[in-house]
């Protein structure tokens, strides 16, 4: 395959970016996304240029972090999968690909593709845990039944890899789905059940408090979220969040 490549290049957050255009041949379409940028950057080294940054992990889906804007859209034209997952057999020979980092104003750019999520990690930090003291004869969570109806939810809500393409694919570059996500895989549980007030009112606060958007219920965080997260979760944030509001 043959691809015509636009990508994003900026040196640093204080700095001005633009799109640089590369092209690159020789393809293979069983090549994953990353493995298709790692090509392209050895040639840009062999050549003595500065290789795109971009960022990576795991590369089995389940770290979260190689978040890329693929024409338009959150981990690529693909669904249910990360960049990393994403195969080159979803385009064609002669494509042209433009890639770019996640946009948000809480997502700064900090070189080329990489992003600050950390605005995310605030918000888990404001209230996504349980602080009980659960020393002495508290009763062991293995015999405290909960119906298997919640328990998937909360396991389901638990999946989110926290990479962002939430915000990225919302218009109002909105932090909802994933804080709800957050809440919910607490909430759900009786375990989580004593600080619930306390729980929401912190992350959504924090969420705001990072410059996310709002949230209009256009659904798109949920199409683009590699785990598919529900949005049934952002209704159980506003429903507990406005009862903890009025408590």
């Amino acid at each position: 395959m043959n691809l015509t490549l636009k990508i994003w290049r900026q040196k640093d957050a204080t700095s001005k970016g633009g799109i640089q255009t590369y092209p690159l041949g020789g393809v293979d379409p069983d090549m994953s996304f990353l493995e298709m940028l790692d090509v392209l950057n050895q040639e840009l080294i062999d050549k003595g240029e500065e290789p795109v940054v971009f960022d990576h992990d795991c590369r089995e889906g389940i770290c979260g972090t190689c978040s890329l804007q693929i024409n338009g859209e959150p981990h690529g034209p693909d669904r249910g999968v990360t960049t990393c997952q994403l195969h080159m057999r979803m385009f064609k020979d002669g494509d042209t690909i433009t890639i770019e980092p996640f946009r948000a104003k809480a997502f700064p750019v900090i070189k080329d593709l990489v992003v600050d999520r950390t605005a995310l990690e605030r918000i888990q930090q404001a209230g996504g845990y349980i602080s009980v003291n659960t020393s002495g004869n508290t009763q062991d969570a293995n015999s405290i039944p909960i119906p298997k109806d919640k328990a998937d939810a909360a396991f389901f809500a638990a999946t989110c890899i926290q990479c962002g393409a939430c915000v990225a694919a919302c218009k109002n570059a909105s932090a909802a789905l994933f804080t709800s996500a957050r809440i919910s895989q607490f909430a759900l549980l009786p375990q989580g059940e004593v600080e619930a007030d306390r729980r929401v009112v912190a992350m959504v606060e924090q969420m705001d408090k990072e410059g996310f958007g709002n949230c209009t219920n256009t659904g798109a965080c949920e199409v683009e979220c590699p785990k598919g997260i529900s949005l049934e979760n952002i209704a159980r944030m506003n429903r507990q969040y406005l009862k903890a509001s009025v408590k």
